[in-house]
């Protein structure tokens, strides 16, 4: 047996960050944050205060290397030498390291610096033992050339360095009492803060509570921040309109799926109790008829239910491959009886892109649609893009003009964008159809918009009629049509 492979341990902070909540992570990432801030600064501030407290010394010290030079190169150095201070020490040396002058604390006899480390060409600041020099450590020692070419001397004066640490151990000591305390008062305004923050968020989730608890439709409270709160409560309201909005089309489109069914399904069960009952007097040459008449009507409807269902959910294919529409129009007017159907066909071949399938299924709802309401005279048309430009306008440039006329009652104006819902059958002479479902026009629409075209009704031009007008995209042929011999 293979032995799992053990689950590598997580870090303590993966494991603790979770029982913390939001509010608590947030703060906690927040006051870590600001105490790393608070840690560097005051590192920083430390650095600072040391380095001008030593530019300070340096500063002063050389202050005084300076006028001791003066007096050197007059010839009037004075013994001892008068310096202020008793953290001062002073001493003048020449080339051979001998001690001409010095304080009166300094020693007369060894120098403050190595003779080999001074420079007598230029300024230094070097760091001396502090029992070299007799001061507090740590000593810090100027050099500062002086005398004449002749008689070369260099000037040493060295400063105690006890004050300065003395100031920077201060300041560290009351960083660090500060810190905590410091930490401690801003972790409790994170909290608050982070608090108020969270507010609105907990308002949504009491808002979406009370919309789950309850049934219908419900809008989440709105904060007037104007921030990304503000931006999610109002693209979640907008969700849930789109979702109220979907469960009401779904709810419609059920109920009345069921009622279309109803009907088939009773006529089917009506005559079966009749013939049941009548026996050996049924004929059954006229129930079988009327069965299969009642089942072809079931397995339409289940079927454009089911082409809905997968254009609902499939994405856009077009351009699928090139389509003659003449080759098209000609087949689908074949399969009806050549009164009333009629084909005018183009002058030469017309190509669009997309699938042969579902156009041949939009030109067939839309045929049997007007053979269903014409009085006597269907024609299916087509016309190029440049026709199509002059016939529907400026916007049809790039498209062809396929049209599906009929000479039946029409639609009226108010009602030409209903039609293509689904289930939608008008009240008047054209919705009385015998045995449609109300699916065409729906059907339609969706494959055309999948073919990247466009499908819209208006008058015909003839007294009355209707007549459909699809655009679909103009495209060079690659290839023979799609169509099927």
């Amino acid at each position: 047996m293979i032995a799992d492979d053990p689950v590598p341990a997580r870090p303590a902070w993966q494991r603790w960050m979770p029982v913390l909540g939001l509010r608590g992570r947030l703060m906690a990432i927040g006051v870590f944050g600001m105490a790393v801030g608070l840690a560097l600064g005051g590192v920083v501030l430390l650095a600072a205060l040391g380095f001008v407290l030593q530019r300070t010394v340096d500063t002063e010290a050389f202050r005084t290397a300076d006028a001791v030079a003066l007096l050197a190169a007059e010839d009037a150095l004075p013994d001892p030498l008068p310096v202020a201070g008793g953290q001062v020490r002073v001493q003048v040396v020449d080339a051979q390291g001998r001690i001409r002058a010095a304080s009166i604390d300094a020693d007369r006899l060894v120098p403050m610096v190595r003779p080999e480390r001074l420079d007598r060409d230029r300024r230094q600041r070097l760091e001396v033992p502090a029992e070299r020099v007799g001061l507090a450590g740590p000593v810090r020692v100027v050099t500062v050339p002086a005398g004449t070419a002749a008689d070369p001397l260099t000037v040493l004066v060295a400063r105690s360095m006890a004050d300065v640490r003395h100031s920077t151990h201060v300041v560290r000591t009351i960083l660090l009492v500060a810190f905590p305390l410091l930490v401690g008062a801003l972790a409790g305004v994170a909290w608050r803060v982070v608090g108020a923050t969270l507010r609105p968020v907990e308002a949504l989730r009491r808002g979406a509570e009370e919309i789950t608890g309850r049934a219908g439709a419900g809008r989440l409270p709105v904060p007037a921040s104007g921030d990304e709160i503000h931006r999610l409560a109002v693209t979640l309201n907008g969700m849930l309109d789109r979702l109220e909005s979907g469960r009401v089309r779904q709810r419609a489109f059920v109920s009345d799926a069921a009622h279309e069914l109803r009907s088939p399904l009773t006529n089917i069960r009506t005559e079966l109790e009749v013939a049941q009952r009548l026996a050996d007097r049924t004929d059954w040459t006229a129930v079988t008829a009327n069965l299969l008449a009642d089942t072809h009507r079931m397995t339409r409807l289940v079927d454009d239910l089911l082409l809905l269902a997968r254009l609902d959910e499939a994405p856009p294919a077009r351009g699928t491959g090139p389509v003659e529409l003449g080759a098209l129009l000609a087949e689908v007017a074949a399969r009806y009886p050549a009164s009333p159907v009629r084909v005018a066909l183009p002058p030469g071949p017309l190509w669009t892109s997309g699938n042969v399938d579902e156009l041949r299924r939009v030109l067939a709802n839309l045929v049997d649609n007007a053979v269903r309401h014409a009085y006597g005279s269907v024609v299916l048309a087509a016309e190029a893009a440049s026709a199509a430009r002059r016939t529907v306008g400026p916007g049809a440039g790039s498209y062809h003009l396929v049209t599906v006329t009929d000479d039946g009652p029409g639609i009226p104006v108010a009602d030409r964008e209903r039609v293509f819902d689904r289930f939608t059958r008008l009240d008047d002479g054209r919705a009385r159809d015998e045995g449609g479902a109300g699916l065409g026009l729906a059907i339609a629409r969706e494959l055309v918009r999948r073919a990247g075209g466009t499908i819209t009704l208006t008058d015909a031009q003839e007294q009355h009629g209707l007549r459909v007008c699809l655009l679909l995209p103009a495209t060079a042929a690659e290839e023979g049509p799609q169509t099927a011999p």
